[in-house]
C-alpha cells in the first residue's frame, strides 16, 4: 500500500488498549489510589472500563458526592505515584500491532500516537515497549488534565501540525475515539482488542470496525464515510 494510494494518511492511534494492553497497571493504580483514601476498589469488570476515559472522569464517578477538585486530583496523584514507578511498566503490547504498523509506516505514510493519557507517560510507554520507530509524533494530555478530552486533542493536534482532517483516519477502542474524531471531520475506525465492543463503538458512530489488527491494512487503504 503506498502513500499516494491510501485513503488515509496521517493515521491517528489511540495509546492505550489499541497499541498496548496496559490493564494491571492501570486498574492496579487506581486501586493504589483508592485504597490510599480509605475508599472500597470496585470489582475488576468496572477498574477496566476506566481504561481509555480521562482519569478525572473516573475518579469523579467513583468518589461520587465527594468528588470536588480537590479530592479527585488527590486520588490523582495518588494513582501516579504507583504507575510512574511500577504501573507504566505492566503492559503488554497488543499481539501483530508491530507488523501492522511497520506495514503502515513502510508504504510511507504518517503514523501519529493522540492519546487522553499524559505526553510524559505515553512517550515513556511508546520508546520502553519499541513503538517510537513508527511514529511522527506523540501528542497526549498535559498532568493537569489539559487535553484529556479526545475533542480537544484531536481539534489541538490538527490546528497544530496542519493536518487536513477529512484525510486523518482515527483508530481506537472506546466510544471517546469515535466522538471525538466524529466531532473534528476525521474517519473513526474502532478496534474489538481493547476496552470496548462492537455496540458501543457503533453506536457511537465508527465507520469501521475491525476484530483483529491485520484488518486494519484492508480498512486504511478504502474509503469509508461517517
Amino acid at each position: 500500500m503506498g502513500a499516494d494510494a491510501a485513503a488515509f494518511d496521517p493515521v491517528l492511534f489511540d495509546l492505550d488498549g489499541t497499541l498496548t494492553d496496559p490493564g494491571p497497571g492501570i486498574t492496579r493504580s487506581i486501586g493504589h489510589s483508592l485504597e490510599t483514601y480509605g475508599r472500597p476498589v470496585p470489582p475488576d469488570s468496572e477498574l477496566r472500563a476506566c481504561i481509555g476515559p480521562p482519569l478525572q472522569e473516573s475518579f469523579r464517578r467513583f468518589l461520587g458526592a465527594d468528588a470536588d477538585d480537590a479530592a479527585v486530583e488527590r486520588h490523582i496523584e495518588a494513582y501516579r505515584d504507583r504507575y510512574r514507578e511500577i504501573g507504566i511498566y505492566e503492559c503488554e503490547v497488543i499481539p501483530e500491532i508491530e507488523g501492522v504498523l511497520a506495514e503502515l509506516a513502510e508504504s510511507g505514510l504518517t503514523l501519529r500516537v493522540v492519546t487522553s493519557k499524559p505526553t510524559v507517560f505515553a512517550r515513556e510507554v511508546v520508546e520502553h515497549f519499541g513503538l517510537a520507530r513508527w511514529f511522527a509524533g506523540i501528542h497526549g494530555s498535559e498532568l493537569d488534565g489539559t487535553r484529556a478530552d479526545k475533542q480537544a486533542l484531536l481539534a489541538h493536534v490538527v490546528a497544530c501540525e496542519s493536518l487536513d482532517a477529512k484525510r486523518c483516519a482515527m483508530i481506537g477502542d472506546r466510544h471517546h475515539d469515535v466522538v471525538g474524531a466524529i466531532t473534528n471531520g476525521i474517519t473513526p475506525v474502532g478496534v474489538l482488542w481493547g476496552y470496548g465492543d462492537r455496540e458501543e463503538l457503533e453506536a457511537a458512530g465508527a465507520a469501521r470496525v475491525a476484530r483483529y489488527p491485520l484488518e486494519l491494512l484492508d480498512f486504511l487503504s478504502a474509503p469509508a464515510t461517517v
